[in-house]
């Protein structure tokens, strides 16, 4: 009897503490999104005034060689993995990589883990052709681009929406595993493919680097209210217990 009583509070005791865990990642979440928000106002503010437009200008050139503009510094090697980090970035790649996990997650039966990608994804799009309209920047002509583009360039779209789809899925990824090392494993995954995606960019003269930065605050801050609201559905709704209705 008193084994059953002991083995009784240790199952509430751990189940409370789950839940302050919960309540608190979800805190820190909301702190995360306030500090990335203040820093994405202080960063449009300046490029709206032109105040980031000489050190734009400046970085774009320092990855040219001085005596050929139209070639970026670095061994040849690297021009081309740039072409194709870039890619990672595009709509066809990102479009497939979220139609792929959408599939997966139906064939399983997750339909709430499928919603919270598709809008997610979905929204990080919209977002995107929203914000180049209103902020209408023209692209970099500093330096001769080394892809062709066809769109505004403040944010970057490929910025924003690496940083939106990357990190979804990492945060996904990251509720499936149960050791913290493959936790740490994905997200520090989904966080690396974001900036290099980003960089890429700037390195091939499409985007200022403040377009870059816009797009991943803008990007993490879309996915971390994406991330809010998966968690708090997720208190009622769990994955365990969505699987369990699936199977």
């Amino acid at each position: 009897m008193q084994k059953k009583v002991v083995a009784g509070v240790r199952r509430v005791w751990s189940h409370l503490a789950s839940r302050e865990r919960e309540e608190l990642q979800v805190l820190l979440g909301a702190f995360g999104l306030v500090a990335v928000t203040l820093l994405l106002l202080a960063l449009v503010g300046n490029v709206v005034e032109g105040d980031t437009q000489q050190f734009d200008e400046r970085l774009l050139v320092s990855l040219r060689k001085p005596e050929a503009p139209a070639e970026p510094i670095g061994p040849r090697w690297l021009k081309f993995a740039a072409f194709d980090i870039t890619a990672l970035g595009g709509p066809t790649v990102l479009g497939l990589t979220v139609a792929a996990v959408l599939g997966y997650l139906l064939l399983y039966g997750l339909y709430r883990n499928a919603l919270f990608v598709l809008i997610a994804s979905a929204g990080g799009w919209l977002l995107n052709d929203l914000l180049k309209l209103y902020f209408a920047r023209p692209r970099p002509t500093v330096v001769p681009h080394l892809r062709e583009v066809g769109s505004l360039s403040f944010p970057s779209g490929h910025a924003l929406t690496s940083a939106v789809v990357f990190l979804t899925l990492g945060a996904l990824l990251m509720r499936v595993a149960t050791r913290p090392l493959v936790k740490w494993y994905c997200i520090s995954l989904a966080m690396t493919a974001t900036v290099l995606v980003g960089s890429s960019r700037v390195y091939l003269g499409v985007h200022y680097p403040t377009d870059v930065i816009g797009g991943w605050l803008i990007g993490l801050s879309w996915a971390l209210i994406c991330w809010m609201v998966e968690r708090t559905a997720e208190r009622r709704y769990g994955l365990k217990k969505e699987r369990a209705q699936a199977g």
